[in-house]
């Protein structure tokens, strides 16, 4: 797939790797670019010779964030009748949030490889991916503040997780551009490589994650992990395993992992994440939006 704002490729090991693609403008987010990226993980979720997806930017940014060629009312809505046509109970749907939302619910497990700058929502949209890379000396930044501005993305769920509440506060409250080094000491970010081994890291953990197991198991495995970081208490999570691990013990794909170990031999798995899925989604109660 090429479009003007993202654009696709898979490789034979079944890594997808998404490009935002708008090199000459830093990759800067778009409703274009929100509307592709959507697109692009319904794909990545209904095709199965897909593992694992890996974001990146195109040229020598990863996304430094909106898109501001609007100028001042760029972010004035309720004057917008295009933004006000994605609406919920008269309140505009923040768009990166919209992308937060669908890596969320993303069956296949995201890697953020962060090539350069990602500032606002280039920064927000990769809270909601199992996992980020990053070059060395990257700007990372919640830039938001600075521009009179909450956190987008549902960064105020994804950030405090991923880096506890008081670093999340301190990073949202100055909207301080800071280094992938410091993001990388925060926990942040997992891993740091040199721009010329920073891809070819990602799909490697990509495929470290997925080359030997269950592709349902792992479908299964991240929704659990993720919803369950929001439970109030480990009895629901205790109810979902418990669902899980019922749904899936007489299935073909059990008997394979079984079998498989027994006879000291890698596993075959059978199933397949767009047929073989358990119905999940009545495990738990998602929040609506208000």
């Amino acid at each position: 797939m090429s479009t003007a704002a993202v654009s696709l490729e898979v490789d034979a090991d079944g890594i997808a790797t998404v490009f935002l693609d708008r090199p000459d403008k830093l990759n800067a987010f778009t409703a274009k670019m929100m509307d592709e990226l959507l697109e692009v993980f319904d794909r990545t979720d209904a095709d199965d010779a897909v593992r694992a997806v890996v974001v990146t930017g195109r040229g020598r940014a990863f996304c430094a964030g909106a898109d501001l060629s609007s100028g001042a009312g760029t972010f004035d809505y309720e004057n917008q009748s295009e933004a006000m046509a994605l609406h919920e109970n008269g309140v505009h749907r923040d768009g990166g949030g919209l992308v937060t939302l669908r890596i969320f619910d993303s069956l296949k497990p995201v890697i953020g490889a962060i090539n350069g700058p990602a500032v606002g929502v280039g920064a927000s949209m990769t809270l909601a991916m199992d996992a980020r890379l990053a070059v060395p000396g990257a700007q990372i930044g919640f830039v938001f503040a600075r521009r009179g501005l909450p956190p987008d993305a549902a960064a105020s769920w994804f950030l405090p997780r991923l880096v506890g509440i008081p670093q999340a506060l301190e990073w949202c409250f100055s909207g301080r551009v800071f280094l992938s080094d410091e993001a990388h000491e925060k926990g942040l970010v997992q891993q740091l490589h040199g721009p010329e081994q920073l891809l070819a890291a990602a799909k490697a953990l990509a495929r470290a994650m997925t080359a030997d197991a269950s592709p349902v198991a792992v479908a299964l495995t991240r929704q659990l992990v993720w919803r369950m970081a929001g439970a109030p208490h480990p009895m629901l999570a205790h109810r979902a395993d418990s669902r899980g691990l019922q749904a899936q013990g007489a299935r073909p794909d059990v008997a394979e992992g079984v079998t498989a170990f027994l006879e000291k031999r890698p596993a075959r798995f059978p199933g397949r994440v767009s047929s073989d899925l358990p119905d999940m989604w009545d495990w738990w109660s998602p929040p609506g939006f208000a």
